[in-house]
Formats: C-alpha cells, structure tokens, sequence
C-alpha cells in the first residue's frame, strides 16, 4: 500500500504513510460527524416512544448531556488527529519534495535541461509543490474519506431499510460518474492552463531581461501589447478551464439534492402504505440532510485530485529521468584528454551530430585550442570532456580513466571550466569567488583575485570584496564579471581547465596580463582553450581546427600555418579584419 501510494503521488515513504494516516483520520472523522444524527435518533426515538410503543419513557436530560460531551470529545479528538496527519505532516512533505527534487535535478545530466524551459522547471519546484499541498491536505484523504464512510454508512442504512435506503444512495454513483466523465476534458483545458501560464511567465521574464533594448529601440509599446495579448489569453483559458470543472462538479451536486427528494417521496409513499413506521422515516430525513455533505466536498476534491495528476506527472518526469551514474572513484594515471572516434547528438532521434568521428589528446602540461567557425562544436566537444553530456559513439578518457564510467560530481573535482556566458550570484565578490573553493581563506581568495587582475577594481568597489554584486553580478562590466569568473576558476586549482571564450570580455590590456596569470598557473595542468581571437590562442601547444563536426586539422600554429589552410585562412581574415576602420 505504502509502495502503491509513492509512486501513484510521487511521494516519500514517510509522506505515503502519513498520507495513509490522513485517509483514516478522515474516514473516522467523517463517520463521527454521524454521531450526532444518531443522537437525534436516539432523542425522537425516546420522545416517540408513547405514540409508536405505546411506553412512557421519562427523557433525562443529564444522560444526554453526557452523550453530547462525550460525542464532542470524540470529534475533537478525531478532527486534531486528522488535521495533524493531513495537514501538519503535509507541509513537511512539500519541503521533502522540493528538496528532493532539487537533489534529482543535480544530479540530471544538461541534457535534460536543454529540453526544458527554466520557468517550467520552476513552476514545478514552486508552483506545483504548492497546488499540491492543498490536494494532499485537503482532496485526497478527505475524497477517500468521504468515499468509505458513505459506503460504510451507506450499508447501515440499507440495513435499516433497503427500500429508502436506495432512495437515498441513487444519487451519489450517478453524481460521480458526471465528474468522472469530465476527466479528459479537465485535463484538456488543464493542459492549455499550464502552457498559458508558463508562456505568461517567460514573457514578463524576457520584457524584464530585454528592457534595455526595447527602450534603446522603442519597442516597449509593441512588446507590452503583445505581452496583454498573452496575459488576455491565458486569462481566457483559465475562466474557461474553472467554468469546465465548475460546470462538472455542480452538475453533480445539484443531482444530489433530488436524492434528498426521492428520500422524502419514496419514504412517505411507504409510510403512507404503512410498509414502513414513523420512526424509520424520520431516521431517514435526518440522515440525508448530512448525509450528502461529504460527497458534495468529495466531488469538489475529485477535480482537484484530476488536475493534480498532471502536475504529479511533470514531476515523475523528473524524478524517472534517468541520471548520469558511475564509480565514486576516479584514480587517474596523468590529466591526458583523449577524444578517440567520439560522435555525439543533441538529439538521437533526428540523427544530426554536431561531432563526427572527432579524435584528438589533448595533453598534461600542455595547451590545446579549439578553433573553427561558430557551429562547427568547439563548446560541444569542451562540455563532453567534463561529462555534461555522454557521448553516442567512442570514448573520452581522462588519464586513461573512461569519463562515463565516473560519477559526474566526482569527475568535476578535477575540472576548473570558465564559460562564455558568466554565472554571478547575488552575493559579495568574496563569496562569488569563494565558490571555487568553499574551505579558502580570504587570503586564498585575494591572490586568486589579484591573478586574475580583480583587485583594482575590487578596491574601488564601496565595501571592497564585501560588496555585494547583484543578480549574476549586475553590478559590473562584462570584462569585470569575467574577470571574477576566472579567479574562482584559479582558486580552484584543478589539474584540467577549460576555457571557453574566458578573454572575449576583457580588453588587450587585461587579457595580456590574464594570459600571463594563466601561463603561471597551467604548470603540468590540462588546458583546453576555445577562443576565436587568433592571437589569444597563438602561443597554444596544439591547435585542433573543427569544422562542420570533423576534425579538420591539427598540430602546432606553426605546422597549421604552413599547411595554408582553415587555420591559416582564419589569421589571415582576422588580420585584415583588425586593420579596419571608418571611412
């Protein structure tokens, strides 16, 4: 049952055992609020007494005192056990399933995330997790609840008498079936929903993100027009998406009230018959007017529960996809890189690779460039050798080691990777540095800012490497940022560094002295350098020429410029290019 539970809901086993707690409490709770219908019975019965038995029963109002505080007790009881079971225990699963999640997507290889859209993602961390309290606290344990103690009480009454009995019961299958019916139109207009909000979400997101060029080039009037348009729209869909559900559940409810009808004419038809007493009647009037409580909140939860199912599903996704696994050892011999035959698809169903048969080393204590035109898979390749990405055919090895047989997390401790686009957090330059190196002091912190030729700027900043840079360093100049990116990666001091683009940013003047910092740090170290600039790579050991996914050529600059090809095409090109001016 427990297993059952944790993979119907995508929860914990302590959230799927609190869940079951939740659904029993519930039941109880929902069979003690009869309680009080069978002491009203108890009283008519006793006051009915001289007329149908004939008896004088002399009514003692301390005995029902007794009963009406005893029956408060146990619905107090009952109810704080639901609640703490449904709702206490179901806040500390959404935070379990938050964190569960972020540790599964940690573990995701990027491939997952270049399918997925970052606000969908975060609607389901947030959004989802969120809408999904309210079904665990509330829908579910309390339709399942509801569900047993009718059909538990259900049976009592058609013990009692069968005839009323179904005239009461009629109601509720048909009423189930009605939002039953509606499921596959609940989840059409669900669907709609979720992709309304999300494209809402990335709309505001890139008016916030892009708010500089749509000023620079008048823009905002025409991009915020479009942006109602969408909010209009998603506005649309989800008034359509509540009256679908609304409509359903309604429908359902209404046909309930004809039982209490039914109850009421096929009970006085047999009263009237006299197949039936007095007592027994009333019994049944007072029944269905508590008896349909709990089915009218039930089929209110069955929508719920419909809508969540696609929600649950968005996160089974994630936590079914299947993870980069590997040994939690990575004993190498040497830093070598070694690309042998390595062919490699965003996506293996189209069967377009970026990399075809692409085979080089890269070697310890040396520098290794990638060049080629853009497209031709220089960050691609730079990426496979950290493993963010598993190759479809041939092998990459680090120091003889299989890169996809290490576990990801433990082959990135020998990796220092600064990216073209640099990632900042909203904290001071220390700890944006620090990152690297959780355990460095702050003197470790400052030499590698002063390698990376930060600490003149830093200094001039109001509360020095205190200072906090805004979201992704918001702050600073793109040079600056960069500069900060490679001294976290210099503080990291890992045998390989990867280099994507880490000078694009800066000036002649710092990329001079960044290149120097570099050149004392890459003693006996792997260094795999992708640049466009040709004389940022024209001290490089080795130089691999891409191009269209094949390696085009390789060797020495020397070699590679004697040969009079792609690569010495491309110096040509550049060098005409800096000579160009305005006329």
């Amino acid at each position: 049952m427990i297993n059952m539970l944790c993979d119907k809901f995508a929860l914990t086993k302590q959230g799927a055992k609190d869940l079951l707690q939740g659904i029993i409490f519930s039941t109880l709770a929902d069979i003690a609020l009869m309680i009080p219908v069978g002491l009203v019975v108890m009283v008519i019965r006793d006051m009915l007494a001289p007329i149908t038995d004939g008896i004088n029963i002399n009514l003692q109002l301390s005995k029902y005192i007794i009963m009406i505080l005893i029956t408060l007790v146990i619905l107090f009881a009952v109810n704080w056990m639901q609640y703490k079971s449904s709702f206490i225990a179901v806040y500390g699963e959404s935070a379990n399933r938050r964190i569960n999640l972020a540790e599964r997507l940690r573990k995701l290889p990027l491939s997952f995330f270049g399918r997925r859209d970052l606000s969908d993602l975060t609607n389901s961390i947030m959004v989802d997790c969120t809408d999904l309290e309210h079904v665990f606290s509330h829908a579910i344990p309390q339709f399942i609840g509801a569900i047993v103690s009718t059909i538990l009480v259900g049976i009592g009454m058609l013990i009692f008498d069968w005839r009323i009995g179904i005239a009461l019961l009629w109601v509720a299958p048909i009423s189930f079936l009605i939002v039953i019916c509606s499921k596959k139109l609940q989840n059409k207009f669900s669907i709609k929903n979720i992709a309304a909000k999300r494209k809402v979400a990335d709309g505001i997101q890139e008016c916030l993100e892009t708010i500089k060029d749509l000023k620079a080039y008048n823009q905002e009037k025409e991009y915020l027009l479009k942006l109602d348009d969408i909010i209009d729209n998603a506005e649309k869909i989800q008034v359509r998406n509540e009256l679908t559900t609304g409509i359903m559940v309604v429908s359902g409810q209404m046909l309930l009230k004809v039982g209490f009808a039914t109850v009421i004419l096929i009970g006085g038809t047999l009263l009237a018959k006299g197949k039936t007493d007095l007592f027994i009647y009333l019994v049944f009037l007072i029944a269905a007017s508590r008896f349909y409580d709990p089915i009218c909140d039930s089929l209110m939860n069955l929508a719920d529960i419909f809508s969540s199912s696609l929600k649950i599903g968005r996160m089974k996704k994630m936590q079914d996809h299947p993870v980069q696994l590997g040994s939690e050892i990575c004993k190498t011999n040497g830093y070598d890189i070694i690309f042998n035959h390595v062919a490699f698809s965003y996506d293996k169903k189209n069967n377009e690779n970026v990399l075809k048969d692409v085979s080089f080393t890269a070697k310890q204590g040396q520098i290794t460039a990638l060049v080629g035109l853009s497209g031709g898979g220089k960050s691609t390749a730079a990426k496979l050798a950290a493993r963010f990405w598993d190759v479809n055919e041939g092998s990459i090895t680090l120091g003889g080691v299989n890169i996809n047989s290490v576990d990801p997390e433990v082959l990135l401790k020998n990796y220092s990777i600064v990216f073209q686009d640099v990632i900042l957090f909203n904290d001071t330059i220390m700890n944006n540095i620090r990152l690297g190196k959780r355990n460095a002091t702050d003197k470790e912190v400052i030499a590698a800012a002063k390698a990376a030729c930060c600490d003149e700027f830093i200094k001039r900043m109001p509360d020095g490497y205190n200072t906090v840079i805004g979201e992704n360093g918001s702050t600073l100049s793109g040079g600056e940022r960069q500069r900060i990116s490679i001294a976290r990666a210099l503080l990291k001091n890992a045998p390989v560094i990867l280099l994507d683009e880490a000078t694009a940013s800066l000036d002649v003047e710092n990329e001079t002295k960044i290149q120097e910092a570099l050149s004392n740090l890459i003693k006996d170290k792997t260094v795999l350098v992708i640049a466009h600039r040709m004389r940022t790579i024209s001290g490089a050991d080795k130089i691999v020429v891409l191009n269209d996914g094949y390696v085009a050529e390789q060797g020495t600059p020397s070699e590679l410029l004697k040969q009079n090809r792609i690569y010495a095409k491309m110096v040509e090109l550049q060098q005409e290019s800096s000579k160009w001016k305005i006329k």
